[in-house]
């Protein structure tokens, strides 16, 4: 009996082996009918050149189209103050009034010693002319007439010498009415009725400043104007001959009146390396004041050949740089390093890295990794801009002042 149990046992046992390896052979067989990978389906923009602006946002200062320090001609004391601070004066309104008294003598001397040296001059002349007269007949010699003729010169002399004290007479008497010597806003009085001045003081009684049109100083570094220039030179980029300029203000709000670039400086500063420019900006409302930090947005030059891609499609690598993933000619994905110089919209600007007729992985890279095969699904391109549209660069210079 027990010989047959231990039979018995090992059956049961070798069954349970052979039903555990078919289990595991059925396994296998399953694993290996398994159906391949699929390739995975990605929407592609081929990338074409635009036109755009290449467009600097720099950082710059208000300044006033006209400014002039007022300052007494002649000393004096003030008698009157002439105008109101912060009102808007004309060239040549009165502003100040002097004593004049001391001026009014001089003048009324001056205009004596004029006419006293007119009837001087009115006795020399028939003298001189009765003497001529006589010398025709030899009555008298030559050496009269001349001595009458010089006398007549300094009588002459003595008019004209006695005119010009009566001009500067009237000259110093009208300064003593201090007038506007421009049109503008004036700012607030530094002396008072009472206040004793002098002729060439240092100090001024107010200051005037035009702020219809205005002036927006900004700054451009040397080495990007050095960079425009040279892309100017190899045909990358179009000069542009009027240049219109965007204000942004303090607030972030954009000016509603655009300005027009007046010159770039011929020079650079030393301290800084710094290429200032000039904006000439209308201003009717006063809105902007003279020191006030503002933005400037203008266009440089144009780039006709610019690639643009969807912020949507870049990417960054471990190291940070930006990365787009493109579909070769054998339908493989193929991850490039690309360098960006602005923005447009919601396109980077790409500057190297990528050219025209790239196809650019749009829809499904998140799918994919570099050197996938891929199936390329209809897209219809959606790179399309308008040429000559504004833009923006990454690069914005700080307020140097």
């Amino acid at each position: 009996m027990v010989t047959q149990y231990s039979i018995s046992q090992k059956s049961i046992i070798y069954l349970f082996l052979s039903l555990y390896m078919i289990t595991i052979s059925a396994c296998s067989g399953e694993q290996k009918a398994a159906p391949e990978k699929t390739v995975a389906e990605v929407g592609v923009e081929v990338l074409q050149p635009q036109s755009i602006e290449v467009q600097q946002t720099l950082a710059g200062r208000s300044t006033a189209y006209l400014s002039s320090d007022v300052r007494p001609q002649v000393s004096g004391i003030i008698k009157q103050r002439l105008f109101n601070e912060g009102d808007y004066v004309k060239a040549g309104q009165p502003l100040y009034k002097l004593d004049d008294k001391l001026f009014v003598a001089a003048y009324e001397s001056a205009k004596g010693d004029l006419q006293k040296a007119q009837a001087a001059l009115i006795s020399a002349q028939p003298k001189a002319q009765h003497y001529r007269n006589l010398l025709k007949i030899e009555a008298v010699s030559k050496q009269d007439v001349a001595d009458a003729e010089s006398s007549l010169k300094e009588y002459q002399a003595a008019v004209t010498s006695a005119q010009a004290a009566l001009n500067t007479a009237k000259i110093n008497l009208d300064y003593t009415v201090i007038r506007a010597p421009i049109s503008g806003q004036i700012a607030t009085s530094t002396y008072t009725p009472g206040a004793l001045v002098t002729a060439e003081q240092t100090t001024a009684l107010t200051t005037i400043q035009q702020l219809n049109p205005i002036y927006v100083d900004i700054t451009l570094s040397s080495s990007e104007l050095l960079s425009l220039k040279k892309q100017m030179d190899n045909g990358q980029l179009q000069a542009i001959s009027k240049i219109p300029v965007d204000i942004i203000l303090e607030d972030g709000s954009t000016y509603n009146q655009k300005g027009q670039l007046q010159f770039i400086g011929s020079s650079v500063d030393t301290g800084t390396g710094d290429v200032k420019l000039r904006a000439l900006v209308p201003n009717a409302n006063n809105l902007l004041l003279p020191g006030m930090y503002v933005k400037a947005k203008l266009p440089m030059a144009v780039n006709h050949q610019a690639v643009l891609v969807p912020q949507s499609a870049v990417t960054r690598n471990h190291k940070g740089d930006a990365v787009v993933k493109l579909v070769n000619a054998q339908n493989k994905v193929v991850e490039q390093v690309i360098e960006t110089s602005g923005t447009q919209n919601n396109y980077w600007i790409v500057s190297k890295g990528i050219q025209s007729g790239d196809q650019l992985i749009i829809d499904g890279a998140s799918q994919v990794s570099s050197g996938d095969s891929v199936k390329i699904s209809a897209k219809q391109n959606q790179n399309t801009v308008a040429a000559n549209t504004t833009t923006q660069t990454t690069t914005q210079n700080s307020d140097k002042e």
